[in-house]
């Protein structure tokens, strides 16, 4: 399939001018999904786990197989290890909450990249204190990339937990996380891999990698909204408390004392986003009929075009890495003496979707001495046509404040 046949799959991009460059925000859902999400809404719509009856024994089968899919999808050795939650944030809160709270003590250090999501530091700030241990960063070098040498530096016999991000939502820098968990490891400490900005780019076998927690949301790789995965390791869910109490999660229930159910129930409490949940599993279909092959073929050529033609301009400031293998679908960039946010209003009026903003990511930007930037993120329904419109969106805008610019 070409980029021309796929943007067709997608109803509010197929007959639409709008360039939507911020997938990496959330990217646009296919119609093969909102179709599986409307037929089981239509046809199967029951309370999963709760009823003896065939329409409830169906939503439970749907609902499950689901979770084996995702399993198979990122190859986890059980679909056990698979729990499903709101979205990666949520699915951080429950391994700093469920793990970290139990397993860091005084003179523990957890280490961080600086390029983190808010959600994948905030949670690590309040853990840290609760539990008087320390918080490291791993910084970015000139090339907005991890060194080896700080890597291996940050990463002691004093940590026990790391959590990365796979690809950087601001920058696009892809980590090598396989390196990263291997030395970890050396050093005795687990690794949390938040792969919400890489899954919908590229493969991800958990095995190979050896990550023993990955997080991930449906919305950014063409699934609907509200529902994400935190996939772990089996011996280690099996050895944590639960995060969120309630329905579906107990064995038995006494006046003081509660048991609680196997995995992967002992994570998912109350009724779950079972709509949402076939609408992944849709987007997992989608991107295997794409293919990931195709998917980086198409992505790298107009990411590539992307690079090539904003580096052009001289009034804008770009920040991503100079080396095309280690970046992904995202660019961020300031037009030189214009506030983001001016320029993401004036691109949308050329009918250009960019996101303006600290991006979740305060800490990064205030380390590279900025306070926002303008973002454009990249799918396989975009296109080198895109690219144009938004150069010349771009120049338009740069016209209009030229002449304020000192």
């Amino acid at each position: 399939m070409n980029v021309e046949e796929i943007k067709k799959d997608f109803p509010i991009l197929a007959n639409s001018e709008m360039v939507y460059l911020d997938s990496g925000a959330t990217s646009q859902k296919p119609k093969y999904v909102l179709d599986k999400m409307e037929e089981y809404y239509n046809k199967n719509n029951a309370n999963p786990h709760r009823g003896a009856y065939s329409l409830s024994v169906t939503a439970t089968q749907e609902y499950e197989n689901t979770r084996k899919r995702i399993a198979k999808f990122i190859n986890s050795r059980y679909s056990e290890e698979i729990i499903f939650s709101k979205n990666a944030s949520e699915s951080l809160n429950l391994i700093a909450y469920s793990y970290g709270m139990d397993n860091l003590k005084k003179g523990d250090e957890v280490v961080l990249s600086i390029m983190e999501h808010h959600s994948n530091l905030v949670p690590w700030q309040y853990v840290t204190k609760k539990t008087d241990s320390k918080l490291n960063y791993m910084y970015i070098n000139d090339d907005y990339e991890l060194s080896k040498e700080d890597i291996e530096t940050k990463i002691t016999n004093k940590t026990k937990i790391v959590s990365i991000t796979h690809v950087s939502n601001v920058l696009g820098t892809i980590n090598n996380v396989k390196e990263i968990i291997k030395y970890a490891h050396k050093k005795g400490a687990i690794v949390i891999v938040d792969a919400a900005q890489s899954i919908p780019h590229m493969k991800i076998d958990v095995q190979e990698l050896d990550a023993d927690f990955l997080v991930f949301s449906g919305h950014k790789m063409f699934g609907p909204l509200g529902i994400g995965v935190l996939y772990g390791k089996k011996e280690i869910l099996n050895k944590m408390n639960p995060f969120i109490m309630g329905g579906d999660m107990i064995e038995y229930v006494y006046e003081q004392e509660t048991t609680f159910a196997p995995l992967p129930n002992k994570f998912e409490a109350g009724t779950q986003n079972v709509g949402g949940v076939i609408g992944l599993g849709a987007a997992m279909d989608y991107i295997e009929k794409i293919g990931y092959d195709n998917i980086e073929k198409i992505e790298k050529e107009v990411v590539g075009y992307a690079r090539q033609e904003l580096s052009k301009l001289d009034f804008l400031e770009l920040y991503m890495t100079p080396n095309e293998k280690n970046h992904s679908a995202v660019i961020s960039f300031n037009i030189k003496g214009v506030h983001p946010h001016d320029v993401a209003s004036i691109l949308d009026r050329y009918g250009v979707c960019v996101r303006s903003g600290n991006h979740c990511a305060q800490p990064l930007l205030r380390f590279m001495g900025l306070d926002s930037t303008c973002r454009a993120s990249f799918s396989i329904y975009n296109t080198k046509q895109d690219v144009d419109k938004l150069v010349e969106a771009l120049k338009n805008t740069y016209n209009m404040f030229k002449k304020y610019i000192s």
